[in-house]
């Protein structure tokens, strides 16, 4: 378990907009790279209002900025989706860092976790998109490279164990760093949260994830308004606009509120622990403390607060 600090987001410039921003990255990666990365937010953009356009970034909002702003996304969902939500801003809990443990002992890959996550989240339908992947693995192997995420059998398999998959908020996550806005960033109990809005789509997190844990919107999420989850996160499960990258937040909006991840209560043979690292009676604490436990890709040094364990 690590005792790092959080990384905290720098201050930014007020004078920085997402003009400049972009300005800035065409310097970097030369014209005909900066083209290339940016082509999925010229079809993006035709659809911004330009009150979304230039909105400051999320840390120079003021409580009133902010709220003003979920009012305006929640007029522009009942527009564009015909449904009435309400979004909120859940913020850390002082004394809390989240983290999940998973008993690979009992995991069946019956992937209802994936599927909660898909309803929770608010995912586009036609994808079947979801942050999780279940991977279906050879017993006595944990390349996750050789894993099959399209297995179609019934499950579990006699000579198979399955893995599940998502961001693992990683104490030191390449995905922040290689961001070029600051769009992407660790908060103090451990969640690693984009702003959709003044995400760029420019994908470098998406590559930089050593666990393939982030998504691209390449098309404007088609959700029919009766399945829209209506109590929504600024930061979680908003509908995010084509043209950005998002990701797992463990339902920050349910936990930061004192429930459990929509993953967790969907699974069926209790393989998932979620809880306070920093709480010695939590849960997980115990698996940390008695369990076989490891995470993925330990030599990369991105210290995951996701871990994986056996019951033997």
């Amino acid at each position: 378990m690590s005792d790092s600090t959080p990384t905290q987001l720098p201050v930014l410039n007020n004078a920085c907009s997402r003009r400049t921003a972009l300005k800035a990255i065409g310097a970097t990666l030369g014209a005909a790279a900066f083209a290339r990365a940016l082509a999925p937010l010229t079809e993006w953009t035709a659809d911004l209002s330009v009150d979304e356009f230039l909105q400051k970034h999320y840390m120079e909002l003021s409580p009133e900025e902010l709220k003003a702003v979920f009012v305006r996304l929640e007029e522009e969902t009942k527009q564009d989706y015909g449904a009435d939500v309400t979004i909120a801003d859940p913020r850390p809990l002082p004394g809390v860092k989240f983290g999940y443990a998973l008993n690979l002992s009992i995991c069946i890959g019956c992937r209802k976790c994936a599927e909660a996550c898909h309803q929770e989240n608010n995912h586009d339908r036609p994808s079947g998109n979801s942050y999780i992947r279940v991977l279906e693995m050879a017993k006595g192997s944990i390349d996750l490279e050789q894993g099959n995420v399209d297995y179609d059998h019934p499950v579990p398999h006699e000579d198979k164990f399955y893995m599940p998959v998502q961001c693992q908020q990683c104490d030191n996550p390449p995905c922040v760093h290689v961001c070029p806005v600051e769009a992407t960033w660790k908060e103090e109990d451990g969640i690693v949260v984009v702003d959709y809005n003044w995400c760029i789509g420019c994908r470098y997190c998406e590559a930089a994830c050593p666990y393939h844990a982030r998504r691209f919107n390449w098309v404007k999420p088609q959700v029919p308004t009766e399945e829209i989850n209506p109590d929504q996160g600024y930061l979680s499960n908003r509908i995010r606009p084509q043209g950005v990258i998002e990701k797992c937040t463990y339902c920050l909006h349910r936990t930061r509120e004192g429930r459990m991840p929509a993953c967790l209560e969907a699974c069926p043979t209790g393989a998932r622990v979620f809880g306070n690292l920093l709480d010695p009676d939590s849960e997980i604490r115990w698996v940390l403390a008695n369990k076989r436990v490891f995470v993925l890709k330990e030599e990369l040094g991105t210290r995951p607060s996701f871990f994986y364990f056996f019951d033997v």
